[in-house]
């Protein structure tokens, strides 16, 4: 069976598959086969009897990459699947958990709460508390409290340095008390507390190291601190700074550490919002004194420029331990590259050219549109509405079925019509204002007996204890619904979004950037809603519900794929298209403040174009509507970094060095600004105007503004001070 297994790997694979009992770590770009290295070493392992099915532990990310390992390995031996120890790091922990309970201070039946179970145990214990929760939201107790947790650090560790964090320590102490006295865990407790039971029970310690003799783990590069510390303790090598401060045993003279298998692609690292430690890969060349390192580069997925523009992009990337991606296969097409006026300009290409591959037999699931922010996809959706073609959006919610979305527009409907019942109940308490399930029933018992809308209840009072809290949103509301007179559509929107909190609450939380971008969206939607039909919101509303109706793709229809650049790693697809590549979008404002930020944009974009196989195209915008306004961009700092020669322009608005190529002869301006003025500009400080398009107060001025970069603004909105 030997070398039937081992038949068709490269000499790279086949290194990898059949390395000794050694640490090693495996850099595996995108596209090389991965997942075969990993199934077939640990196949290779136990057909050639080196270990038994019972000392082998693989980690993956996720249950899908379990599953499919779980599979292979099982389809190619006579073993029964459920006794090899494969499985997310939180599966595996869970395992362990379940078998020394007694040993990790747990009830033998504990149960595992999800990410909502959790969110509501702690609305409860801040209201058992009497604990102010919106001084204190529950969601960002929840992220601190994880985050923490995900550091290994218990309340006792935590440190406080004013009355807010001395409380927030506070809270995750008592929070920590009701799970016990629940017998509940999170997920992030699986892993800790499974950390802390191999770090202080040295019997245990020693049994699974001397059981897991050959550890492998899967996207390395995506392991944050403690899943990385947990790892050392199974392969004994345990923390030498936990030694020092008692928490561990010193290692004795037969603590030979595991042959830990690490595969991963450090070019790949995107996660680190979420904790993934992408220096974890160094350490564990230092940690484990790791002395074979092989490279898979050769790549089985896309054509030769798609990978060249992949290897000169990532290149600009310091630190990076390095490899380049081959294919045998040929050059292939060039990579397609458009400019258009604005982003509704870039939605109609995109639909165009989805259809041409249809046409010329390319199944629409067989493409994908891809973006840096989901909020991006607003636009691009309205488009393939309007066409007709079917689409999904993968990992995420179509743009009119977002939380913040939805919640918005039921006040939008308030303000149309108060009476609407479950426009009402959506927001009475969102963002949360005491008001509570008991006083809704008696509203609705209220409203039910006289025959009324639970609006009508609510204006009448009468709703026991949170009658305050009820009078205080029915003047809210009555406040917006005073206000809509005289208002565009795009103001009606920006007035329901802030004056119904939805702006602060999402500020507060610790992921409410982008629903916060999404709010920004609909205020555009409802601007280019006006100039195509009419500034009336119950049209809008309408409109609204038709897209979000049944228009998506049904189960098994052939169907377009939406997904952000984070969705898409580990796909692929015979097309993608990336949009937006516009300074500021991508690589993202908020990643401009440090090169490790800009440095994970540009893996970002290294994942983004590894997607395609054969056909790559890349797109920008020269304007995109962003909060109900205008605003111009310049091509993506990206484009210069991939050579021109794989690059095919379909329309040559911008130079790749990201300057306009176009030069035209302009008027002498109305507005005095001319090329070499110093302007100040509110956000981005002092700049120097270098181009300008129109004469009169309706112009646009590009300026450079140093190291927020150049940027073009519209005279009407950016309020330029003339420096100079």
């Amino acid at each position: 069976m030997s070398s039937s297994l081992l038949s068709g790997l490269n000499p790279e694979q086949l290194a990898a598959v059949t390395l000794p009992a050694v640490p090693a770590l495996i850099l595996a770009g995108a596209g090389s086969g991965k997942t075969r290295v990993l199934t077939t070493r640990i196949v290779w392992l136990l057909s050639t009897g080196q270990v038994s099915q019972h000392g082998i532990l693989a980690v993956t990310f996720t249950n899908k990459a379990a599953k499919e390992m779980l599979t292979r390995v099982s389809a190619q031996l006579p073993i029964n699947a459920r006794s090899l120890w494969i499985g997310t790091f939180h599966g595996l922990c869970n395992r362990m958990l379940r078998l020394h309970w007694r040993d990790a201070g747990l009830p033998e039946a504990f149960q595992i709460m999800d990410t909502a179970d959790q969110l509501s145990a702690i609305k409860r214990l801040l209201k058992a508390l009497n604990i102010d929760d919106e001084k204190y939201p529950p969601r960002e107790l929840m992220y601190y409290i994880n985050a923490n947790k995900e550091e290994g650090r218990r309340p006792a560790e935590v440190e406080a340095w004013d009355q807010h964090s001395q409380q927030m320590k506070q809270l995750y102490d008592e929070y920590e008390r009701q799970c016990r006295r629940e017998g509940v865990v999170d997920f992030a407790e699986l892993l800790l507390r499974c950390y802390e039971l191999l770090r202080d029970n040295a019997a245990l310690r020693s049994h699974y190291h001397a059981r897991f003799r050959y550890i492998l783990v899967d996207e390395f590069q995506d392991t944050n601190r403690l899943q990385y510390k947990w790892l050392k303790l199974l392969a004994g090598k345990g923390d030498p700074l936990d030694r020092l401060l008692g928490k561990q045993p010193a290692a004795t003279a037969s603590d030979e550490a595991a042959a830990v298998f690490a595969v991963g692609d450090d070019d790949q690292s995107i996660y680190a919002f979420r904790g993934a430690n992408v220096g974890n890969m160094a350490d564990f060349q230092r940690d484990f004194a790791v002395e074979t390192v092989i490279k898979l580069e050769q790549n089985y997925r896309s054509h030769g420029n798609i990978l060249d523009a992949a290897n000169a992009l990532i290149a600009h990337n310091r630190g990076r331990l390095g490899k380049n991606l081959w294919t045998s296969e040929s050059a292939g097409d060039p990579i397609r590259v458009y400019e258009a006026a604005s982003d509704f300009e870039e939605a109609s290409f995109v639909v165009d050219e989805v259809r041409n591959l249809q046409r010329e037999g390319t199944p629409l699931a067989d493409m994908a549109v891809l973006y840096r922010s989901n909020a991006q996809s607003r636009v691009i959706e309205h488009a393939l509405f309007q066409a007709g073609l079917p689409y999904r959006v993968y990992g995420g919610l179509r743009f009119f079925e977002r939380q913040e979305i939805k919640h918005a527009l039921a006040y939008l409907r308030l303000i149309a019509n108060p009476d609407d019942d479950n426009a009402l109940l959506r927001v009475i308490n969102f963002p949360v204002r005491g008001i509570g399930n008991r006083t809704l029933e008696i509203l609705g018992e209220s409203a039910r007996g006289s025959g009324t809308s639970i609006w009508q209840a609510a204006c009448s009072g009468g709703a026991g204890r949170s009658a305050a809290a009820v009078a205080r949103f029915v003047q809210l509301i009555e406040g917006m619904r005073a206000q809509q007179d005289g208002l565009q559509l795009a103001e009606l929107v920006q007035l329901a979004i802030e004056q119904s909190g939805l702006i602060e609450h999402y500020r507060n939380e610790k992921e409410g950037q982008e629903r916060l971008e999404n709010l920004d969206q609909l205020i555009s939607a409802a601007a280019v809603f006006v100039q195509e039909n009419e500034n009336d919101v119950n049209a809008f509303l309408a409109h609204a519900s038709l897209e979000a109706g049944d228009h998506e793709a049904a189960p098994g229809q052939d169907a377009l794929q939406l997904m952000s650049v984070h969705a898409s790693k580990g796909l692929e697809f015979h097309a993608v298209f990336l949009t937006g590549i516009e300074e500021g979008l991508f690589p993202h404002d908020n990643s401009l403040n440090s090169p490790e930020g800009l440095e994970e944009e540009r893996r970002l974009a290294y994942v983004a174009i590894t997607r395609a196989r054969r056909k790559l195209y890349l797109s920008l915008a020269q304007s995109r509507m962003l909060h109900g306004q205008t605003r111009f961009s310049i091509a993506s700092r990206f484009l210069s970094e991939i050579p021109e020669d794989l690059l095919k322009w379909l329309n040559r608005g911008y130079a790749p060095s990201a300057m306009p190529a176009r030069k035209i002869e302009k008027a002498a301006p109305e507005h005095g600004l001319r090329v070499g003025c110093t302007v100040e500009h509110a956000k981005f400080g002092q700049g120097v105007v270098v181009d300008y398009d129109g004469t009169g107060p309706g112009a646009n001025v590009q300026v450079n503004f140093g190291a927020a970069g150049l940027k073009w603004l519209a005279l009407e909105y950016a309020k330029l001070k003339l420096v100079q």
